[in-house]
């Protein structure tokens, strides 16, 4: 037995969780027709496998048709999904996993333009900004109707076996009736009293119980306080929390702080990268000393470390850490076999809510076998025969390409023109409230070392150094450089968005950013030029400010810019510029006519992407026996490459990441995965 406070086993009624660690109830959009189908199904079986004790699924699952998923979720409306569920409880059971899910009736949080395009429902008029529907004010029928439906909804859930429910209560419309500035109803579901306001939850629950009895666990996920004017209060918060646990019909509580209401609000209750860790986990340690009833919590809880401090410290008794699984699916095994520096970090880039949110599915920018585990393996098997494997670049795409390469026994040689790995990250993490980043670099340096990966730095290697390796196959990953070369008129003029984060261009005092590509480098730069004192206007060609980087992820950088009063100017674009005394004339031109406008500036900051340093590959195209061909249908299908254009080649050549073209890093990662896995 086990000491580790995080491997001992917690019973919760009549269920026994074998450990501490859990995933809680978020949706990562991988649903098809509203079902869970295979891919939903491989996503938490690998998890289970792994030893995680709880796996919650389908975040926000709907109960009713006037729900409209806002992301891809679950309809557990409809009684097709208890055969699907049913499958996916079987096999998280056989692993020893057990298995609830969220259900919920978003209320105001979702569109009226989505589903079968009926009226957004709320107790009150209040439209939710960020999703910005007005709604239909709650009429008796509607309150009826719905607490029907969570009763109708739980009773599919218990037929597919599943262990129990939880319903959630922060921003949707069960705590919509608990806010004092949402609910505007008024008799026995109004805003008079607290008990009038709790009245649909609890109604809502003994209409559950009457469907699944008094075994089935029925939990609650709220906000206990909701940090906003007029919402619910810390104080009232844990009134609502002695409410609920009175009732008798609620089993547990998972814990949040905060309002979601809009993108920055939804950031501090799930925060993101270079925000503070753990949050609201002694917010939740209250509750549950408050209440002494069991308690869930969840928010950037990446490590292991604060985890265990968690159940340690008595502030929880099961503790999620669910992004950090998405990062790694193998968390609980490596803690049980003694390996957990071995965990690949959740480093907080939020790619998988970030995508969801703009209606994608959830993927880790850190794993690319997260949301894929159909297609991609989390653990890389070895090949049948070994083979020696140069890479050239050792940024993100060229550390995971020699780390997966190393995994399947091949030797591998790693040439990097730095002095140290980490290409374009290494220069990301320059931001400190991008740090985490470096991380990316850290875990696969290391898992390289371990696996034996020779790496060879300050070394600008050409054609004549690769081949003197003798390769069986050389990978190309030297990324790219920035394109500034995008004006009509006065290219030599600007400094590109890198210039400003390496040091190598000083900062300007009037300063004029055209993002062009709408990623990092442009608010990463201006974060950098504002808080030295440069006046800066930020300018896209697009209707919104840096659509690559998205909502959640976004925030920090507006609290930055904001503070520093950076202005933000939208659907203009930069065609020139020119020198004007000591200064330069920038002239701004529009897409939607002919209209121009002029900023006098004395520097001006171009980010528009970069453009491949492949001269190395095209050195080696001739002597490769495939020319550099991929063969698509292969690499997509997980076999090996086998093009032979070229007989008198001597090895293989490839080449991926920004090396290609200028992407992400997820894609650089989702490169050098799915091609030398099978290598």
């Amino acid at each position: 037995m086990s000491n580790d406070p995080l491997l001992q086993p917690y019973r919760l009624k009549h269920l026994t969780l074998k450990n501490r660690l859990m995933i809680t109830s978020h949706e990562p959009a991988y649903a098809e027709d509203g079902m869970p189908k295979e891919r939903y199904r491989a996503y938490h079986v690998e998890r289970a496998r792994a030893g995680v004790a709880l796996t919650m699924t389908a975040g926000s699952a709907s109960v009713s048709r006037d729900s409209p998923p806002a992301f891809n979720n679950i309809l557990a409306w409809q009684d097709e999904v208890v055969g699907w569920m049913k499958a996916l409880v079987d096999e998280c059971h056989d692993a020893g996993c057990a298995v609830m899910i969220q259900l919920t009736h978003l209320g105001r949080r979702t569109r009226w333009d989505q589903g079968d395009w009926l009226p957004v429902l709320a107790p009150g008029p209040q439209r939710e900004p960020a999703h910005r529907a007005f709604p239909k004010v709650m009429e008796g029928w509607d309150i009826a109707r719905i607490i029907s439906d969570y009763a109708d909804a739980a009773e599919r859930m218990q037929a597919a076996g599943l262990d129990g429910i939880e319903l959630e209560a922060y921003g949707h419309l069960m705590d919509q009736f608990w806010s004092p500035g949402l609910n505007a109803l008024e008799g026995r579901y109004g805003a008079a009293s607290l008990d009038d306001r709790l009245r649909f939850a609890t109604d809502t629950l003994a209409a559950i119980r009457a469907r699944v009895g008094p075994d089935f666990i029925v939990g609650m996920r709220f906000a206990a306080d909701e940090a906003r004017p007029g919402g619910v209060s810390k104080a009232e918060g844990l009134e609502i929390a002695a409410a609920l646990k009175a009732t008798g019909m609620v089993d547990f509580f998972n814990i949040i702080r905060g309002h979601i209401e809009t993108d920055a609000a939804l950031t501090d209750v799930i925060p993101v990268q270079g925000m503070a860790s753990a949050p609201h986990l002694d917010f939740a340690g209250e509750v549950r000393a408050g209440t002494a009833f069991p308690t869930f919590h969840a928010a950037k809880i990446q490590d292991v470390a604060t985890a265990r401090h968690a159940i340690a410290s008595g502030k929880l008794d099961m503790v999620g850490m669910t992004r950090a699984h998405m990062a790694d699916p193998h968390i609980v095994a490596k803690v049980m076999r003694g390996e957990e520096a071995r965990i690949r970090p959740c480093v907080g880039a939020n790619y998988c809510l970030d995508r969801i949110y703009q209606g994608g599915m959830a993927l880790c920018l850190h794993n690319p076998a997260t949301g894929r585990e159909l297609e991609q393996p989390h653990a890389v098997t070895r090949a049948a025969a070994r083979r020696r494997v140069v890479v050239v670049g050792a940024g993100p795409a060229g550390l995971e390409a020699a780390r997966v390469a190393a995994e399947r026994g091949h030797e591998v040689i790693v040439h990097e023109a730095a002095d140290r790995p980490g290409g374009q990250v290494r220069l990301t993490a320059q931001t400190p409230r991008r740090a985490e980043m470096i991380q990316l670099i850290q875990w696969r340096v290391e898992e390289c070392e371990r696996l034996g990966v020779s790496f060879r730095y300050n070394s600008f290697a050409d054609a004549a150094d690769v081949r003197a390796d003798a390769p069986d196959v050389v990978i190309v990953a030297t990324g790219g450089l920035p394109d500034t070369e995008v004006l009509a008129e006065g290219d030599e003029l600007v400094v590109s968005a890198w210039d400003i984060l390496s040091g190598d261009a000083r900062p300007g005092s009037d300063v004029l950013i055209y993002d062009d590509a709408g990623d990092y480098p442009a608010l990463q730069a201006a974060e950098s030029l504002a808080a030295a004192g440069s006046r800066v206007e930020l300018v896209t060609r697009e209707r919104g400010l840096s659509s690559e980087v998205m909502a959640m992820s976004l925030t920090p950088a507006m609290r930055v810019l904001q503070q520093h009063d950076v202005t933000v100017t939208v659907t203009w674009k930069l065609d020139a510029v020119r020198r004007e005394g000591n200064g330069l004339r920038a002239i701004l031109g529009s897409d939607y006519g002919d209209a121009t406008r002029e900023r006098l500036v004395d520097q001006v900051v171009v980010n528009h992407g970069t453009r491949p340093l492949d001269e190395v590959y095209f050195e080696l195209r001739d002597g490769s026996v495939n020319l550099g061909e991929i063969d698509h249908a292969a690499l997509i299908a997980g076999e090996p490459q086998d093009v032979r254009t070229n007989p008198d080649g001597a090895y293989q050549l490839f080449r991926i990441g920004d090396a290609v073209a200028a992407r992400n890093t997820h894609a650089a990662i989702y490169d050098a995965l799915r091609l030398c896995k099978a290598l």
